[in-house]
């Protein structure tokens, strides 16, 4: 038997496929031990054959089989295929994406116990031990042996050898969140979720957008859909743009599936994720649910596949291969034949053009559960604030309603994405600005650690205690992030409960866990935090959202710039009023009467919509063309130069052959220069078709630099 095998080497020279002689029982999938050079290499079986085109004295042999069953199964095996023909990179690099990280360095196995269990009495004495023992476990039929060797010690090994006990090795999983127990109840459909399931199951459409606004009852349509699938014998995979909102939906699938549902995500334990994985490769678990990553989970016979809020950018890779989900998430609903539900209450400009131009089926959820009205949005002027000598960062309206709120015992979320104490750190007697030494940016001062930080490459440095161009020592704050925020909240409010949701607080794979929780079993009255506290929450208490800075996002120098901003308002404003009570949100901005904002205060999506995509068509913007780059990257700026000129004169190349395909073309630096010491230059196209995709990623892919990485990044959601 023949093996055609990739090693596992993400390597453009040794992308290829290599016969290999093989007398061990292995499939396609499978992953493999074979000589390779002077050592040896991990590679996957990607095709099992009777005979080679090479001479059989030249095969090698493969050595072993690394695991029982192939770790890849036929249909990621395909996608694999078509991931590293679609973005040009190697096969290896794309099925690295369909195994747990850790398997490929071998520091995870499976973990095995030995449990005692009780099998008769016998008699005891004169051995006090042994007769405890015995009865502790006539009581609880059996108990982990290194447990049990702890409390009654050599009596557990005695009463083996009786015959009163046995010793039975058994593999434990481990489970991610023991403390998330299925909670939540199943509601009845409302007559719109009922049209909105059966919307989906009648189009004759892959894709079904589902618009609906936040507390509409979107999930419980997901769940539904989910359920029908399992019915007739099908699996689903269920994805969520943030870890932070993997938990929540975690505890409503094991309400309605129990241990049907197995999570992934890269905040899982080397070992979890292992569990997590191998349970859904067995099939023991039917459902997977996790972030972006979770798009590759080894389930088979998919028959539903949910992309809950679709125009999340973090849905986007920005590592090779850089893939978008969706696009990953329809190869496998048409190649099982099922179902893709994007779900959003603000779906991007570019989903909905799809969904009206016909090619997505458009499901729409236009009000909110039992008809509960969506909360109030009131727009400050923050310019007036600053005339009135308010140098804080909460206006006396939100002042106000906040004090009301804690008065009447309700909670408050107040949102400002970004973290730290304050976003620059600079002298007021030169004008000095404290900036990473590894990156092109500024560094945000972090107050609990007293140091800086830089939020690119994660860099940490001292405080400053004087200036070091000129000695002076007016250190100034600009900007006020987070932590800032905490602060000032507990000088005007020193009774309230104050808890903080960002990067910087929910470190570790129950850091968004814990404060959620604390959160909801009101340990605290008012949550301060980034986007991660914009979404899929559901706090019943919650009656005022702040959003203490609607503008930070609205002119940044990005095409999206408008539709992120009314999607983060729209999004942070559902948190409020989910419950019984009617909801307040307090909308602070510098510049109150722009158009965007107005249309995230009055929830109008559909004008929203209209005004967007009318400036993008003008401007010839996505969905109207397509923006692609090409980066390259190196550590010395001579490197990055030299292979920016080779990538732009072949490019030039494609431009003058097709000019018609163009609406702009030109080389760059990129807007930041350098992250993590890397220079970073670009060749930046805007195109009216896809038509030169395939010569452009050839091009990037064909440039060998020892020095520098040279990629293609298309419709980049973020091009900074």
């Amino acid at each position: 038997m023949i093996c055609e095998v990739i090693v596992d080497i993400a390597h453009s020279e040794v992308d290829k496929i290599f016969d290999y002689v093989c007398d061990l029982p292995v499939q396609a999938g499978a992953r493999v031990v074979v000589p390779f050079g002077r050592s040896a290499a991990t590679g996957f079986v990607v095709r099992v054959k009777e005979t080679s085109d090479y001479p059989a004295e030249k095969l090698k042999k493969i050595y072993r089989a690394e695991e029982g069953t192939p770790a890849v199964n036929a249909e990621c095996l395909a996608l694999a295929g078509a991931i590293a023909r679609r973005y040009r990179v190697p096969l290896a690099l794309c099925l690295r994406l369909f195994i747990p990280p850790e398997m490929r360095t071998g520091k995870v196995t499976e973990t095995y116990r030995t449990f005692v269990r009780f099998v008769q009495d016998v008699p005891v004495k004169n051995a006090p031990q042994q007769a405890a023992c015995l009865a502790f476990l006539r009581e609880n039929k059996e108990a982990d042996a290194a447990l049990l060797r702890k409390r009654f010690g050599v009596a557990v090994n005695a009463l083996v050898q009786k015959g009163a006990l046995a010793a039975e090795r058994r593999r434990v999983l481990r489970d991610p969140y023991q403390t998330v127990a299925g909670e939540g109840v199943r509601h009845a459909l409302t007559a719109a979720q009922k049209r909105a399931v059966q919307a989906v199951g009648a189009t004759d459409r892959t894709v079904t957008l589902l618009h609906g606004v936040t507390g509409s009852g979107k999930t419980e349509v997901y769940l539904t859909l989910i359920a029908e699938a399992l019915e007739r014998g099908r699996t689903a995979i269920f994805l969520v743009p943030e870890i932070s909102l993997t938990p929540q939906m975690l505890s409503q699938l094991r309400a309605r599936f129990g241990t049907q549902a197995a999570i992934l995500h890269s905040g899982l334990s080397a070992g979890e994720r292992f569990d997590e994985w191998q349970r859904l490769r067995e099939g023991d678990a039917r459902i997977a649910i996790g972030a972006r990553s979770a798009v590759f989970a080894p389930v088979e016979n998919v028959g539903i596949i949910v992309l809950d809020e679709e125009h999340d950018g973090s849905y986007s890779s920005e590592s090779a291969p850089r893939y978008n989900t969706f696009d990953i998430a329809l190869m496998r609903a048409e190649h099982n034949g099922c179902k893709l539900v994007l779900g959003s209450a603000t779906p991007s400009v570019e989903t909905y053009k799809r969904a009206l131009d016909g090619e997505f089926s458009l499901v729409k959820l236009p009000d909110r559960i039992n008809a509960r009205p969506l909360p109030d949005v009131h727009i400050v002027d923050m310019r007036r604030e600053v005339r009135r000598g308010n140098p804080s960062p909460f206006s006396a309206a939100l002042r106000e309603r906040l004090a009301a709120t804690l008065a009447e015992g309700q909670q408050a979320i107040l949102f400002l994405n970004r973290r730290g104490y304050s976003q620059t750190v600079l002298c007021r007697d030169c004008g000095y600005t404290a900036k990473c030494e590894q990156c092109d940016v500024s560094l945000t001062y972090h107050s609990e650690e007293n140091c800086l930080k830089c939020h690119y490459c994660g860099a940490r440095y001292k405080m400053l205690e004087a200036c070091p161009a000129c000695g002076g020592r007016h250190i100034y704050y600009a900007g006020t992030g987070t932590q800032r925020v905490v602060g000032e909240l507990k000088k005007l409010y020193p009774a309230a409960r104050i808890l903080r949701m960002d990067n910087d607080t929910t470190s570790g794979k129950e850091g968004h866990l814990r404060i959620l929780r604390q959160f909801s079993e009101r340990q605290a009255d008012i949550l301060v935090g980034t986007q991660m506290v914009a979404k899929g929450h559901d706090f019943p208490l919650v009656t005022l959202v702040g959003i203490l800075d609607a503008d930070m996002s609205l002119h940044f120098p990005d095409y999206r710039s408008n539709e992120r901003t009314f999607q983060l308002v729209t999004q942070v404003a559902g948190r409020s009023g989910r419950g019984s009570e009617k909801g307040d949100v307090v909308l602070q901005t510098y510049d109150p009467d722009n158009a965007i904002l107005r249309f995230a205060a009055a929830y109008d999506y559909e004008g929203f919509y209209r005004h967007e995509v009318n400036m993008r068509a003008a401007t010839m913007f996505p969905p109207f063309a397509l923006i692609v780059r090409v980066m390259v990257s190196a550590a010395d700026d001579k490197a990055a130069l030299e292979a920016l000129r080779g990538v732009y004169e072949k490019l030039q190349a494609v431009y003058a052959r097709n000019m018609e395909e163009f609406l702009f073309f030109n080389r760059m630096h990129a807007p930041i220069r350098r992250i993590q010491g890397k220079y970073r230059y670009q060749v930046l196209m805007r195109l009216v078709s896809k038509k030169l995709l395939g010569d452009i990623y050839g091009i990037a892919a064909g440039e060998k630099h020892k020095d520098a990485l040279v990629w293609v990044e298309e419709n980049p959601s973020n091009l900074s």
